[in-house]
Formats: structure tokens, C-alpha cells, sequence
């Protein structure tokens, strides 16, 4: 991934996504060649040269300023995420050549806490979305189809992201599996953003994008978007339906690595069934994916 070029293609999509209307252009009453804003409209609204704009979209700027990423940013009336994601862009480091990726290990005291949350499902992550460690609950919850001890193998850990595009038993979780995987996609860019030179990243983007018409095409788009808490909802084929909250909570001392918890609201059905799912129903002999008992 080429932090330049990545930059060029993100304002290219942003800049399309505005039409002349929007920011008080009249249109020309002569067809347009371009959709969105051309690059000399969005320059002048920023007040940025032209000249300078187009080396930005070209990949061949270097050194640009706060201020000027910050207009740029609030002409193309970028998100938080987005502007974020700009700016990562931006400043690439100094890295010329991705490093091997290397395996990632989850700390003991990690590993010890998720195994205590005994009603919680709960897992370990690193910033690509490789699941490091979960508990049991977490198993049953999210892969209940992969062995328990899948995240120990470094070299083929379940990877939720893999698994939500090419993984059917998984994407079957997902009701809205569309707005699933927009998020995943989305969140997946801002990681790419901020570590250009992590080859698993690269490695992981380019074996998604053969094997997925879906992921390619949303990563084209270049959506940008964190989701640190909310609730999912899922269909569960042992206990059904379940809205569950959850929280992305970061280890500290780490690369990127994040803990996931999920709760049930008390009381509601969702509790029920996770309560349901902890006390042994994942030891009843069915094939998942088929009807459980909810």
C-alpha cells in the first residue's frame, strides 16, 4: 500500500462525492466532464493553490501543512474518521519498505482476564482483526464451527474480516450483513491509513480483494469509519436472535491490539440466551448453522 497513491485515490472519491450545488456552485449549464467537484473548484474553496492540490492528488506532495490538510478537510466536509485518515495519509513516515509481519501474542494477564469474564464473550484482536485469544463464551458466540484453540495456530488465526467476506457459517451471524460489512471495510482503512508499512495488512487487503468481488468493490470506495462501542445484532443458530452491546477497548502497551466485550441488556431475551449458550447448549450435537432452540 503506497501512502501517496492512497492519498491521491482518497481526496479523487471525496471530491466526486460533492456535487457544485453543495458547496454553492452554480453548474455550468455545458455537460461537466467530471462528477463531483473539479479540482480548481475544490482548490479555490480551500484556498489552496491549484498547482499544489493536483501534486496531493497525484502522489508527489510532500510536507503539507496542518492548516492546508485541515481546509482541505473542511471543504470536503470530511468526519472525524476521515479527517484522521487524511492526515495519516499525509505523513506517511519515513518506512520505504514494509517490514515481514510478524506474529502477534496476546500478554498472560490478558488471556487470564478474558478467561475470568465467564458470562461475557470477550476476545483479543490485533489492529488487522487476527483473533489472538478468546473465551469460551467468545468461541461459542462468534465461531462456534472453528476449534476452540484456532487462535493459537499464528500462522492461520481466525481473522474476522476474512471471515465476514469468505466465511458464510460467520456472515450468517449478521442480519444486515451489507452494513456489517461496510463497517469492517471501513475500519479496516483507517488501520491501512495508519500503519502503511504492515505487510499482513497488505498481505491480508490483497488476498481479500482477489477473492471477494464485495470486499473490492466497498474498498474502492474508500470509506472511513471507527466503531469503538454500539450494539450488534445477531442470529445466532443455537439460541437465536440477540442484540448484543459491545465495547473496543484498547491493551495498553501494545500494537493495536484491542479487547472486545459483549453484554446483554439485563432482563431482555438477549441476556437469556447468552445465559442459555454459557450453560452448555454448545455441546448439543448440531451442525452450525442449523435451527438451534432459542
Amino acid at each position: 500500500m503506497d501512502a501517496w497513491s492512497e492519498l491521491g485515490d482518497f481526496l479523487k472519491s471525496r471530491r466526486a462525492a460533492l456535487r457544485p450545488e453543495d458547496v454553492g456552485i452554480t453548474p455550468h449549464p455545458t455537460r461537466r466532464r467530471v462528477p463531483g467537484l473539479r479540482r480548481e473548484e475544490l482548490a479555490m474553496l480551500a484556498g489552496v493553490s491549484i498547482t499544489h492540490y493536483t501534486r496531493l492528488e497525484q502522489g508527489r506532495g510532500t510536507g503539507v501543512s496542518e492548516s492546508v490538510l485541515d481546509a482541505l478537510a473542511r471543504t470536503l466536509r470530511l468526519s472525524e474518521d476521515e479527517t484522521a485518515h487524511l492526515k495519516d495519509l499525509a505523513r506517511p513516515g519515513t518506512a520505504s519498505r514494509p517490514a515481514p509481519p510478524r506474529a502477534e501474542h496476546v500478554s498472560a494477564s490478558a488471556r487470564q482476564l478474558i478467561a475470568a469474564m465467564t458470562g461475557i464473550p470477550a476476545l483479543v484482536l490485533d489492529r488487522r482483526g487476527d483473533v489472538l485469544a478468546w473465551n469460551r463464551l467468545g468461541h461459542a458466540l462468534l465461531a462456534g464451527h472453528l476449534p476452540p484453540d484456532a487462535p493459537a495456530a499464528s500462522a492461520a488465526r481466525p481473522n474476522l474480516v476474512r471471515m465476514l467476506f469468505l466465511d458464510e457459517r460467520y456472515r450468517d451471524l449478521y442480519p444486515d450483513r451489507d452494513e456489517e460489512a461496510r463497517l469492517a471495510v471501513a475500519s479496516l482503512r483507517l488501520a491501512a491509513g495508519r500503519q502503511p508499512g504492515d505487510r499482513g495488512l497488505a498481505e491480508l487487503i490483497g488476498e481479500l480483494s482477489m477473492r471477494s468481488p464485495e470486499f473490492a468493490s466497498l474498498w474502492a470506495r474508500h470509506p472511513v469509519r471507527t466503531c469503538t462501542s454500539g450494539v450488534k445484532h445477531l442470529r445466532h443458530p443455537l439460541v437465536g436472535v440477540m442484540s448484543l452491546a459491545f465495547e473496543n477497548l484498547c491493551v495498553p502497551g501494545t500494537a493495536g491490539q484491542r479487547l472486545i466485550a459483549y453484554t446483554a441488556e439485563p432482563g431482555s431475551p438477549s441476556e437469556a440466551a447468552l445465559r442459555l449458550l454459557g450453560g452448555g447448549v454448545t455441546d448439543v450435537p448440531l451442525a452450525y448453522g442449523q435451527p438451534g432452540r432459542a
